[in-house]
């Protein structure tokens, strides 16, 4: 009988077990009806998670200090938490359950003893929330994964369909000579400017002082957690109104918008016209985007395409707007940064630093750069784009889906996750610097409302 040898974490891993960069994803699915423990049994019994090394394995750590996974049987009863009674009180189930998922950002780690992840059954709200440790993988891996538990609600027996972010048939214009010529040149500026920038933040320079500031040491305030929401259908139109601008384009605008309107709430004519509020987003590096088929990711040797934490960091400035008689210019200058950030090697560079940092200097000192960055930035950004159909599990189909993860020291994290026409962002806030986090979630709603209706109108 042979024994299984320990596997090393990859660098993505070990930088999310460190103690100050440690992150849970924390997802939920809202259900028609409640599931029973049963039919959820079976579903994750007979279902590529637990097939999945990753899922199967203990976190142990050698003599040297060095993280290593190490296979084990699963017992799934330890994994399901079962919540037969509310979690809270109220009578609102979306406050009920963002008030437990805020609670578990902050204060509940996943132990040690079991394979990091948990299911945990919230019957009274018909819902399911999946906490899945970051060092499993990045967001990307762990959606496309997820989704094999679920099957379309059209058709019972086929998995969800993964449909790419752009179209086949968008046209792509020619560039001329000039263009040809000049693009290498801008994208090795770009490139220097963003990297240099990204270094600076690692280690002095930061975002000017705000209503909406975190700093060291936030990621231990208390939490509150708000949902805002947005039609997929609205997010489009305003897409349409700025030639080759994305959904994402779209949504750095909302943010602009939404930040400049709740600070003149917060802080009326206190602020200089133009101030920069710096986001930090994980972006995925693998060759195709969105959501991945998941056959695909778990071939050994898939390289930048397989499983794992195949994430770069991106710096995505926004600006305080005082005048916003076009809202529409908030969307082009998002677009324009955006162009700018997708034409540099910001996100692949980053990566690379953060793995050199590691090799030489260990886990720690990687650790150590990438909370730096996030205490002197301003807030953390995410989208997945989900299923475009509607989707079941265990037969009940799924009425949204929602992620947050753990705190940071920023005071402000949102992820935004698409699902069948609509669009939820989660915004965790740390509430003592951030009250009054419902009034931040209708700006970012008034924002794109009001970009719509200017797009309509032109």
């Amino acid at each position: 009988m042979c024994m299984e040898i320990d596997e090393p974490l990859s660098p993505g891993g070990r930088l999310f077990v460190q103690p100050a960069t440690h992150q849970i994803i924390n997802s939920v699915f809202g259900l028609e009806q409640p599931i029973t423990l049963d039919a959820l049994r079976t579903v994750i019994s007979g279902s590529l998670l637990i097939k999945h090394p990753r899922f199967s394995s203990l976190l142990v750590t050698d003599n040297h200090g060095r993280e290593h996974w190490r296979k084990t049987e699963i017992d799934i009863n330890r994994h399901i938490i079962i919540r037969s009674n509310p979690v809270g009180e109220g009578d609102n189930d979306e406050e009920v359950v963002n008030e437990y998922l805020a609670d578990l950002t902050v204060s509940s780690p996943l132990t040690t003893d079991k394979p990091l992840w948990e299911v945990h059954v919230l019957s009274a709200h018909k819902c399911l929330v999946l906490r899945i440790h970051h060092a499993l993988g990045d967001g990307i891996s762990l959606v496309s994964l997820m989704l094999t538990l679920c099957r379309k609600l059209d058709d019972p027996e086929q998995t969800p369909t993964i449909g790419p972010l752009t179209s086949s048939t968008q046209k792509h214009k020619n560039s001329g000579t000039l263009e040809s010529i000049l693009k290498p040149l801008k994208m090795v500026w770009f490139t220097l400017v963003y990297v240099f920038e990204f270094m600076m933040r690692g280690a002095w320079v930061k975002d000017g002082k705000t209503a909406v500031r975190g700093g060291e040491g936030v990621e231990l305030w208390p939490r509150k957690l708000v949902t805002a929401k947005f039609s997929f259908e609205d997010m489009k139109t305003v897409k349409s109104a700025v030639a080759n601008a994305t959904i994402n384009d779209v949504l750095f605008g909302v943010i602009s918008s939404g930040l400049s309107k709740y600070l003149d709430s917060r802080s009326p004519d206190s602020l200089p016209e133009g101030l920069q509020m710096t986001g930090v987003a994980l972006v995925n590096l693998r060759p195709s985007p969105g959501l991945q088929d998941i056959k695909e990711l778990m071939k050994k040797n898939a390289g930048t395409a397989g499983w794992g934490n195949k994430v770069g960091i991106v710096l995505l400035p926004v600006y305080y707007h005082r005048n916003r008689s076009d809202p529409l210019q908030y969307l082009k200058r998002a677009k324009m940064m955006m162009d700018r950030k997708k034409l540099s090697m910001e996100a692949f560079l980053s990566h690379q630093i953060g793995y050199f940092v590691m090799k030489y200097f260990g886990a720690k000192a990687a650790s150590w750069l990438e909370y730096r960055v996030i205490c002197n930035t301003s807030f953390t950004i995410s989208n997945v784009v989900g299923p475009r159909e509607e989707i079941t599990v265990a037969g009940i189909p799924i009425t949204y889906m929602r992620a947050t993860s753990s705190s940071l020291p920023h005071a402000i994290t949102m992820h935004m996750v698409s699902y069948a026409g609509k669009a939820d962002m989660q915004i965790l806030v740390a509430k003592d610097i951030i009250p009054d986090p419902e009034n931040l979630a209708k700006c970012f709603e008034d924002a794109l409302l009001e970009m719509k209706q200017h797009a309509v109108q032109t």
